[in-house]
C-alpha cells in the first residue's frame, strides 16, 4: 500500500512535471490508482457503478441542504457537484469527469478508498467488524467511507484545517454504553461527531453545504462539546446557539 505521504509527494511531483512541459495538470490518460481507477470520461447522461464510485466522492459537494443521491446516474445534481469539486481544486469547472478531475481524486484517496485525510479507524473505535448496529456490517462500512467523502470537503472548504471525530460507528452496546439515542444514526455508521477546532459552530454551519442531513450542535440537548453530523433519511438541523 502507498502511504500517504508518498501519494502527496506523487501527486505534487505530477503537477510540477505538468507545469514544466507546460500543459495542464492532470490533463491526457488519467494514472491507474490501487483504490479504483475511472476508464471513462463521465457528463450528464453517463450511468453506471463508476457513475457511484464518483458521487461518493463528491457528494460533499451540494448547495444548502441538498443531498446527493449515489443512484449511478450522472444528472444535473451530479455535474454541479462535480463543478464545485473542480472550482475548489482550481480545475476547470465544466462538471464533465475526465483525466483531471480523476487525477485530483487520486491523490486525495488512499488505496483503501478513504480520502487521505481519514481513516476507518477514526470512523469506528467501537469494534473492528463493524457488526451489531442497525445495519448489516459491510452496509455501515459503506456508510462510514461516503461519511468521510462528505468530512473531507468540509476540511478543505475551511481551509484545511484538521478535524477530529470523537465518535463515529457504535454497536448497540457502544451506543448503550455512551447513552445514545435508541434511534442513534451512529447505529448506521452514516454519524460522526466532531470535537477541537474550528468552533462547534463553524463546523456546524459549514456542514450545511457538505450534505449532511442532521447536524446537532451547541444549543442542542446534550451537544455542548461536539458538533454531530450524519446523513438522515428525515432532515434535522439544530445548533440553536449556532442560529442553526
Amino acid at each position: 500500500m502507498v502511504g500517504r505521504t508518498t501519494r502527496t509527494l506523487l501527486s505534487f511531483v505530477m503537477v510540477m512535471a505538468a507545469s514544466v512541459l507546460g500543459v495542464a495538470a492532470g490533463a491526457g490518460t488519467a494514472q491507474a490508482d490501487g483504490c479504483y481507477t475511472w476508464g471513462r470520461t463521465l457528463s450528464q447522461g453517463s450511468s453506471g457503478s463508476d457513475v457511484t464510485q464518483l458521487q461518493i466522492r463528491v457528494a460533499g459537494w451540494v448547495t444548502s441542504g441538498e443531498r446527493l443521491s449515489y443512484d449511478g446516474q450522472y444528472g444535473a445534481r451530479t455535474t454541479a457537484a462535480v463543478k464545485k469539486f473542480q472550482s475548489a481544486y482550481g480545475l476547470a469547472a465544466d462538471g464533465v469527469a475526465g483525466p483531471a478531475t480523476f487525477n485530483r481524486i487520486y491523490a486525495l484517496q488512499d488505496n483503501d478508498c478513504t480520502p487521505v485525510h481519514f481513516t476507518y479507524a477514526e470512523l469506528n473505535r467501537c469494534n473492528s467488524t463493524w457488526a451489531g448496529g442497525a445495519v448489516p456490517a459491510a452496509t455501515a462500512k459503506a456508510n462510514a467511507l461516503k461519511t468521510m467523502w462528505k468530512l473531507e470537503a468540509l476540511r478543505h472548504a475551511l481551509g484545511d484545517v484538521p478535524i477530529t471525530i470523537s465518535s463515529g460507528f457504535r454497536s448497540a452496546s457502544c451506543n448503550s454504553a455512551v447513552g445514545g439515542a435508541a434511534g442513534s444514526r451512529h447505529l448506521y455508521g452514516d454519524a460522526a461527531d466532531l470535537v477541537g477546532s474550528p468552533s462547534f459552530c463553524t463546523l456546524a454551519r459549514q456542514a450545511r453545504v457538505h450534505g449532511f442531513s442532521e447536524i446537532l450542535g451547541p444549543g442542542y440537548p446534550g451537544h455542548s462539546t461536539h458538533t454531530h453530523v450524519a446523513f438522515d433519511p428525515s432532515p434535522y438541523w439544530s445548533a440553536s446557539s449556532c442560529g442553526i
